[in-house]
């Protein structure tokens, strides 16, 4: 699908230039970004059913020299703004448990010590999941024990000022 939406972008008047009409691959790199973006966000608001993308990390270098991890999909702006407009982000990685043997889990919190992109918009995650995806979408699905809600205060009301006897003028 991203492969069609690029070379769509390509046969349009945004990705030629205006001067010689020649092919401009940075109209065509924009013009799929937005494009991306949008398709995104059309299906970030089809609530009637659940999508799931599946997809591969690249692992990188950031400007510190530190290891980050960054979803492989076409167009920069598209793998910045993706975890932003879902709901949930998991890595599925494999990780020593207790007796150092390697375990399947899937990492589903931000803030995490492998730097994993994760993400758990629903509040019902532990830190790691079993790699069973039926299971995960079930526990998403239940809801949220009443100490675990958040914090819902209406605003207080200001009382209105007592009124103040005023002098009569005409005294």
């Amino acid at each position: 699908m991203v492969r069609r939406t690029f070379q769509w972008c390509k046969g349009q008047p945004e990705a030629h230039s205006d001067k010689t009409g020649k092919p401009d691959i940075r109209g065509a790199y924009g013009l799929h970004g937005r494009e991306m973006i949008a398709w995104l966000t059309h299906l970030q608001h089809t609530r009637s059913k659940n999508v799931i993308f599946v997809g591969i990390l690249d692992e990188k270098l950031d400007d510190f020299n530190r290891k980050v991890f960054v979803p492989q999909i076409d167009g920069s702006k598209t793998g910045l703004e993706l975890p932003g407009i879902v709901d949930e982000v998991l890595t599925l990685t494999s990780l020593p448990d207790d007796s150092g043997v390697p375990q399947r889990v899937f990492v589903c919190h931000t803030q995490n010590s492998w730097g994993y992109p994760a993400k758990d918009r629903s509040g019902r995650l532990d830190p790691l999941e079993p790699p069973h995806l039926g299971q995960l979408i079930e526990k998403i699905r239940q809801p949220l024990p009443i100490d675990a809600r958040p914090l819902v205060t209406d605003a207080p009301r200001i009382p209105a000022p007592a009124a103040t006897p005023q002098s009569d003028p005409t005294n």
